[in-house]
């Protein structure tokens, strides 16, 4: 009887961990679609902020109307489910997005951003397929480069703004760079990334794939 209720808690347990993460991949389909619609309607990426509340909303939306933006930030989530304490790596990404926004609104030159943005994207690419367990300190490092360059890429629209306008907007897209990252993260402890000897699921690396292929059209685009 003892162990009925037990198996019967197990089952009821990983019902409720798989419906949690069904909710996570919803959320971030729904945001790829978005993103999606986003490019082929020729969503304007140039907008003018007047004001603290446009630019809270333009820093929630930015992460997410920007393809080249987004899969990184979902990549960087996925990779960091490979560690104990992989969310910092998120944290990092995070605050380094923050730090790019800082060197852009004090006009500091950060040449190449566009290729350097899809040189990460193949990069976490190629790394979502690797089948061995990665090195906490490269992918940190990676992920630190990659937010300051989509940082200074996504300050364009608030250069000149003021510092309240500035400072929402800093926020909104510190939220919505957590909160993906950190999503993507829970589906990739889901699938077991994290396990030692595992078995990388082929969902992964189509999704590696997936994202190499997006970073080389849009280097490619970069260099025309």
């Amino acid at each position: 009887m003892f162990k009925t209720k037990l198996s019967e808690s197990h089952t009821s347990g990983e019902l409720k961990t798989s419906k949690f993460m069904d909710r996570h991949v919803g959320a971030i389909a729904a945001l790829i679609l978005i993103s999606l619609l986003s490019s082929l309607s020729g969503t304007p990426f140039d907008h003018n902020i007047s004001n603290g509340w446009e630019a809270f909303v333009w820093g929630l939306a930015d992460p997410v109307i920007s393809l080249n933006c987004l899969v990184g930030i979902v990549a960087i989530g996925l990779l960091s489910s490979v560690f104990v304490r992989g969310a910092a790596i998120a944290g990092c990404f995070v605050l380094a997005t923050v730090l790019g926004i800082v060197i852009h609104i004090f006009q500091l030159d950060l040449p190449g951003t566009e290729i350097a943005l899809a040189i990460s994207t193949i990069v976490f690419g190629t790394m979502l397929m690797m089948p061995n367990q990665l090195n906490f300190l490269v992918l940190a490092l990676v992920g630190i480069s990659a937010g300051l360059f989509q940082g200074y890429a996504n300050a364009e629209s608030i250069v000149s703004a003021g510092t309240i306008s500035v400072v929402a907007y800093i926020l909104g897209i510190a939220l919505t760079l957590f909160a993906v990252a950190m999503s993507a993260r829970e589906i990739g402890v889901g699938m077991g990334m994290g396990e030692i000897n595992r078995i990388l699921p082929w969902k992964i690396s189509l999704a590696g794939f997936a994202l190499c292929a997006i970073g080389i059209v849009f280097l490619s685009n970069s260099l025309i």
